[in-house]
């Protein structure tokens, strides 16, 4: 593991594979970080097949700092990991992500299109219900402790226990936020997380797909999944015409699956599928 300051912002990652190799990034969901169990056997899995791949933590999760530059979290992220991968000269990489990563992984290939060689995006997250949960999930509890008590009141918040344990710069970092500019910032943040009958993706436009000339593999979403709805990743393939749309390796309800059985703490994390990805984007990415 190592890191690397991005823009003041100290990013925490790993390179798995053979340097020099072509390249990928792996952007997990949520704010699980690069330690989630099933994103390091995917990486070491694509790394045996001839790539050197990046797992890295975002701001705000895992072992990275925090941080509330930007106008929103997603496009934070995106210009983090395109700044990241010039800053370690991977060359043109892979974009491989689910759910939340997809999200960062496309605006960050419309940030800068020319380093990225390829798109492969799963679990991609939209639609009302989807959307709304996610602004109220990462930011209403954040906002509502400030309000309440300061920025003590969220540094105590379980949401924020993981980061503040994994990076001692953490807690500092938290604390000096204003806590009037804190919950404004919540409000931005969780206000770009709205659904839009414009795009099927928060955070891109028209014209930002028209950016990603790129070849592009997009698995199709759960038929049951709320919180990836499958008309989403239909939508997506319809703003990227020449993208290819393909069922995933997984069964159909393998997110609410997942989301059951973590939440009775049966499984470790979400992830645990994505290791079966590996053949499927190879295979992409070779051709």
């Amino acid at each position: 593991m190592a890191r690397l300051a991005i823009s003041g912002i100290e990013i925490d990652y790993e390179l798995i594979g053979e340097e020099g190799a072509p390249a990928i990034a792996l952007t997990p969901g949520g704010r699980f970080p690069k330690t989630t169990p099933g994103l390091r056997d995917l990486a070491e899995k694509l790394a045996a097949g001839g790539k050197r791949v990046l797992i890295w933590d975002r701001p705000n999760s895992g072992a990275s700092d925090i941080s509330f530059q930007g106008d929103n979290e997603s496009a934070l992220h995106a210009h983090c990991l395109m700044d990241l991968i010039r800053a370690l000269d991977l060359g043109p990489t892979t974009l491989a992500a689910g759910s939340a990563g997809s999200r960062v992984s496309l605006i960050a290939a419309a940030y800068a299109p020319d380093m990225v060689s390829n798109l492969v995006l799963w679990w991609i997250s939209g639609g009302t219900v989807g959307q709304m949960f996610l602004g109220a999930y990462y930011y209403y509890d954040s906002a509502v402790a400030a309000s309440h008590g300061g920025m003590e009141a969220v540094a105590a918040l379980p949401q924020w226990a993981g980061q503040l344990a994994d990076n001692p710069r953490n807690r500092d970092i938290l604390l000096a936020q204003d806590p009037k500019a804190f919950i404004e910032k919540m409000q931005i943040w969780a206000g770009a997380m709205l659904p839009s009958d414009a795009t099927p993706v928060s955070g891109m436009t028209a014209a930002d797909f028209g950016r990603l000339t790129m070849p592009i593999l997009i698995l199709r979403n759960g038929p049951n999944d709320v919180s990836h709805p499958p008309y989403v990743s239909d939508q997506l393939h319809r703003a990227l015409p020449h993208s290819e749309l393909r069922d995933p390796p997984w069964a159909p309800d393998c997110w609410n699956d997942a989301i059951v059985a973590f939440n009775k703490g049966e499984i470790p994390g979400l992830f645990l599928s994505w290791p079966m990805l590996a053949p499927m984007i190879l295979d992409f990415i070779d051709r």
